[in-house]
């Protein structure tokens, strides 16, 4: 288990800087996945445009998951200055910013990814959130998907009596745990790293994360289903500390900006074809069965959703109850924009 303490001596040792000047120019970004994942495409893309508009006068250092500590403890490097950026999932951060469930309500996002791209990237409700997580010393930079959640099982799946006692490892998350008793599944809530073992050692039946995390977390080495349902998008939210942003030159913050904007069309093609390519792998390298649920199936689990609405909005409060009914509102608009109708 990391220690707090030897997390922020650790990244002193690693070569944290001693001058407010030589701050400013190594920026330190922990990422919640390993090397080849989508958080790992986004933080190299990142790196390398922040070094070019900056005249190599800011150098951007990686730090995968793992090197730095869990997912709930890079947020708290960030929040205390100790590390600059990090990405931060709702699936744990829920917990200490109830407003961020939105994100991992089943059945809110369109099934078209060019509607959620445009309600991601100009809706109000992210206006919202930002003062969120301002209140936690937290400047939220960007919300970025990284594909449909899918189900990996040792049964097949298709209802949602399928689930009925189904031991399901999730993240923390108060709403993802409320999903999965939504459907009659046992939530069993484990550090990502245990999640193999888990799986091997049948502490757990099952676990759901995009096709890329199964592919290069092997979980489908020790599984024998995958199903897709369009439940939910896996959405994380990259953050900075919010002084580190605020002390920024004006040019400097600008140049963030302009970075993170330009990288919102950028990670979504990118999570589409690492999703892709990690599905012709599994299927290359094993044979465990594919699948992909009816309209029929689905509304069957969309019926079973829906009170987990109300569960939100008693955690989150009134400025949560606003954010999901303005993402509501912006995509069913910008879907009827892009039917025409």
């Amino acid at each position: 288990m990391f220690k707090k303490a030897g997390l922020i001596a650790a990244i002193a040792a690693a070569g944290a800087m001693t001058t407010s000047v030589a701050q400013a120019e190594t920026w330190r970004f922990a990422l919640e996945e390993v090397d080849g994942s989508v958080q790992d495409a986004y933080a190299e893309e990142f790196k390398k445009r922040i070094e070019e508009k900056s005249n190599g006068n800011i150098t951007v250092e990686i730090y995968p998951y793992g090197t730095l500590g869990t997912s709930s403890q890079l947020t708290e490097l960030v929040q205390q200055d100790a590390i600059q950026l990090a990405f931060a999932s709702p699936g744990h951060l829920a917990s200490v910013i109830p407003e961020t469930g939105v994100f991992t309500l089943h059945f809110l996002f369109s099934d078209d990814n060019q509607v959620n791209e445009q309600v991601l990237g100009s809706s109000k409700a992210i206006d919202m959130l930002q003062e969120a997580y301002n209140e936690q010393n937290l400047e939220l930079l960007g919300v970025i998907p990284e594909g449909w959640m899918v189900w990996t099982a040792d049964r097949q799946i298709q209802t949602p009596e399928d689930m009925e006692g189904f031991k399901i490892r999730t993240m923390t998350s108060p709403i993802l745990v409320e999903s999965y008793r939504a459907y009659g599944a046992n939530p069993t809530p484990m550090p990502y790293s245990e999640v193999y073992s888990g799986l091997q050692l049948q502490q757990i039946d099952g676990q759901v994360n995009p096709v890329f995390a199964i592919e290069e977390m092997s979980f489908y080495e020790v599984q024998d289903y995958m199903i897709e349902a369009k439940q939910a998008q896996f959405i994380t939210t990259l953050v900075a500390a919010q002084d580190f942003y605020n002390n920024l030159p004006e040019d400097q913050q600008q140049m963030v900006d302009e970075v993170t904007d330009g990288l919102r069309s950028y990670i979504f093609e990118k999570q589409d074809q690492f999703n892709e390519e990690r599905l012709n792998t599994i299927k290359e390298n094993s044979d465990i069965q594919v699948s992909t649920l009816t309209d029929e199936q689905r509304d069957a689990f969309r019926e079973k959703s829906m009170s987990v609405r109300d569960t939100f909005i008693e955690q989150a409060g009134e400025r949560g109850k606003q954010i999901l009914e303005t993402l509501q509102q912006d995509i069913e608009a910008a879907e009827k924009e892009k039917s025409g109708s």
